[in-house]
């Protein structure tokens, strides 16, 4: 349409509104049609191959779930993605997972960790490129010992709200839990899997998520599913610890080990590994350092000046930078500061990466090199498997990162809680104390600035947890460990022994 067409078509628009009687003549408007109900599309492939050293035949299933409302009016496409071992076992354990964001598909644990594919890219913190992106089989993949089904909830991935849908009936804590155990249950229940172990969990806020749908599972909405075993990696349960509003010292406290970590990865601090650098950090930041943080302006000169200096040694950065920030050094500051020297920045998602700004001033740098560096390889991968291999038919593009939930996010918990503080490390605590065969695996990167290691042992070692059915893996990379060829084949076989050992 060209302009004058278009201001013509207003000033006709506008003399039928101011001259109503002369519509009265026109041919009545056909009522709205309301939106045709979606349809729920299932795609199954027969596959083979070998993980775990084992040869495994497996139905690789990519389907919509369709939740409604009370009056049967569809709200939500949820697509999960299953691979199940044929023939098909009712007592064999199954593994819902999901990714985090709030806003990220299942793309990242699938096509890089646990799924029987996966995608190839760089494991020594290079950047992935320029497609073509590899696809190879992934004998890391748990289908050896458990049906793995992927979720990507909604706002995620291929899944969607419908047309009309409030975002406030979905995105938040307690909404996004309760349509991800509406999911799996109706998935159990069609699959005839309500007696198999069951093992549930996810990455970053995914492990929140975990923490929320155990509540629903185990201890809220349901109550009637349980549970063997959660799967956290690269866990975030406290959201205070990631807080550097003025006056919160523990977010300091809790990211000075992984300080250390990257400064020992990138030569700035000595030390005879990096687990003897992390506890030394560790020791210093629950003692000297917390002390000298809550003493405020109270700080003697002389501890403040031992303080900075041990603080110095283990981050790297020069006690004149640590004097001019107070001591209290954002991660955002340290990405920037760390090697301004070499003209470089550090990831957020994992520290060993390495950026070059537009230029070395400022205190915060351009982008994180740690996700630029991965993400273009992962969304042609799955968009790939998922359309042309298994063959689901849509137009919708995948969000490996929506936006949508997050703007729209819900994150008060209600009730007795307060927003200002969120912390749901507690209902992962009632789970295990009402349920005494569940078991709960934690893996964390050395080098995650978004989820450090010490925030999620200062999370789940606080009181109410019980301690003995927690098994703690750590990994020589980032947020997503996978990664790096060597901690992908850890992490695998640390699962799979955490399952077996049920």
């Amino acid at each position: 349409m060209n302009a004058r067409f278009l201001a013509a078509l207003a000033a006709a628009s506008t003399f039928a509104l101011a001259a109503p009687t002369l519509a009265q003549d026109a041919p009545k408007a056909e009522a709205a049609k309301p939106a045709a109900a979606p349809e729920a599309q299932v795609r199954t492939r027969d596959l083979a191959g070998t993980f775990g050293g084992q040869r495994i035949t497996y139905k690789a299933t990519i389907a919509d779930t369709i939740l409604s409302d009370d009056a049967g009016k569809p709200e939500a496409v949820i697509v999960t993605t299953s691979y199940v071992k044929t023939p098909a076992d009712p007592t064999r354990p199954v593994f819902f997972i999901y990714n985090g964001g709030p806003g990220s598909g299942s793309v990242w644990l699938q096509m890089g960790a646990f799924g029987p594919k996966r995608v190839a890219i760089p494991s020594d913190a290079r950047d992935d490129g320029a497609p073509p992106y590899p696809l190879l089989d992934n004998p890391d993949s748990l289908l050896d010992v458990a049906d793995l089904v992927f979720i990507d909830p909604p706002g995620t991935g291929f899944s969607h709200l419908t047309q009309g849908t409030d975002p406030k009936k979905y995105y938040g804590l307690r909404q996004d839990a309760r349509a991800v155990a509406k999911v799996i249950r109706r998935w159990i229940n069609d699959n005839g899997r309500w007696n198999s172990p069951k093992y549930l969990g996810g990455e970053s806020y995914g492990t929140t998520r975990t923490a929320m749908v155990v509540d629903e599972l185990e201890g809220g909405t349901y109550n009637d599913v349980g549970l063997n075993g959660l799967i956290l990696v690269s866990t975030i349960l406290d959201f205070g610890v990631e807080d550097t509003t003025p006056g919160n010292e523990m977010a300091y406290v809790v990211m000075l080990p992984n300080m250390a970590t990257a400064a020992y990865f990138h030569g700035k601090v000595q030390g005879a590994s990096v687990e003897a650098v992390a506890e030394e950090a560790r020791q210093f930041a629950l003692g000297p350092f917390a002390s000298a943080l809550l003493k405020g302006q109270d700080l003697p000169a002389e501890e403040r000046a031992a303080v900075r200096k041990e603080l110095s040694r283990l981050t790297g950065l020069s006690e004149t930078y640590l004097e001019q920030a107070d001591l209290r050094v954002t991660d955002q500051r340290f990405y920037k500061e760390l090697l301004r020297d070499r003209g470089l920045t550090v990831g957020r998602l994992d520290s060993r990466y390495t950026g070059r700004d537009y230029d070395s001033a400022g205190e915060t740098p351009d982008n994180d090199p740690s996700f630029y560096g991965i993400d273009a390889g992962y969304t042609a991968a799955i968009n790939s498997w998922a359309r042309e291999t298994l063959g689901y038919r849509t137009d919708r593009e995948y969000q490996s990162i929506g936006r949508e939930p997050g703007q729209n996010w819900d994150w008060s918990l209600g009730g007795q809680y307060r927003s200002a503080y969120l912390n749901v490390a507690p209902f992962i605590g009632r789970a295990l104390r009402q349920n005494s065969g569940l078991r709960l695996f934690n893996a964390q990167g050395w080098y995650d600035f978004a989820t450090p290691f010490f925030g999620a042992e200062y999370s789940l070692k606080r009181t109410g947890i019980p301690q003995d059915r927690i098994t703690w893996k750590y990994y020589d990379a980032g947020h997503m460990m996978y990664i790096r060829d060597e901690d992908r084949a850890k992490l695998s076989a640390d699962i799979r022994t955490f399952i077996r050992d049920r």
